[in-house]
């Protein structure tokens, strides 16, 4: 999956000379988003370039601001979709609904300073790759974790017509704890979704029932890097169908191309 024609001969302006894209977060080096777009920008002779910035606190995203004014694109990445609220301007609706953003376009006025606006992707770049993946069937959904990106997951559910039930080490109301799972409603829930962090680090597990894994069982990972993860393996050794967070990520970068590269305003 490549970025969309249109976007491409959109990103060519003149205007887009000289402008930098990026990523923020706390760990980045298991990202693929630099290479995936320095490899685009070079292959479609575009004057732009995309880096990493590593922020121990999304406080220090002011002061990056400030010290890059050719920044006016930046993808949001874990710990910080819920934290960066605070540094936006203006929402879309996703992110007034999720309260997360992964998205960022930066204008500037006259005299020099940012406007921010917040956008969610991983919506659209969910429930996208997982319509094609379920071909037709409706499974009940095990969704874990509580941060950003287990909302957006459970709101492309919403959309698809499918019931999510989302698990948490520390569950408030909605939720259930991890402890709960034991028994029949493992096996009834067929498609399991880690919107967690665990994993990033090899070996890392999360503490699930996996022999009540079958091969009628669907799990899907966010996570894209390392892959398989731990949770992928388990699966896949109980007979059941896997996918990883790649595909979801290509979705993700066409879309946020097209909103750093067009005029449409929230």
């Amino acid at each position: 999956m490549v970025l969309q024609s249109e976007q491409r001969q959109q990103s060519q302006a003149p205007q887009d000379a000289g402008r930098k894209y990026g990523l923020i977060g706390r760990r980045l080096a298991h990202s693929f988003s630099p290479r995936y777009f320095g490899d685009f920008f070079a292959r479609e002779g575009i004057d732009a370039t995309y880096r990493a910035y590593e922020l121990a606190s999304i406080e220090e995203l002011p002061s990056l601001l400030a010290r890059e004014p050719d920044l006016c694109g930046l993808n949001v990445t874990l710990p910080y979709k819920r934290e960066v609220l605070r540094y936006v301007d203006v929402s879309s609706p996703d992110v007034e609904v999720l309260q997360a953003a992964n998205v960022l376009r930066i204008r500037r006025s006259a005299t020099g300073l940012p406007r921010v606006y917040g956008y969610n992707t991983d919506v659209e770049g969910f429930r996208r790759s997982l319509s094609t993946w379920l071909d037709g069937t409706r499974p009940r959904a095990l969704v874990f974790g509580s941060g950003g990106a287990a909302s957006a997951v459970l709101y492309a559910l919403s959309l698809l017509g499918l019931e999510g039930l989302q698990v948490s080490r520390h569950p408030r109301l909605g939720m259930i704890a991890y402890e709960e799972l034991r028994g029949g409603l493992a096996e009834e829930c067929r498609l399991w979704i880690n919107a967690t962090p665990v994993g990033l680090c090899p070996g890392e597990l999360l503490p699930l029932p996996y022999e009540a894994l079958s091969d009628q069982h669907l799990c899907y990972d966010l996570i894209y890097n390392p892959s398989p993860t731990a949770f992928l393996r388990e699966a896949q050794l109980r007979g059941a169908q896997t996918k990883d967070g790649l595909e979801m990520l290509y979705i993700q970068a066409d879309e946020a191309w097209k909103i750093w590269t067009t005029d449409e305003q929230i």
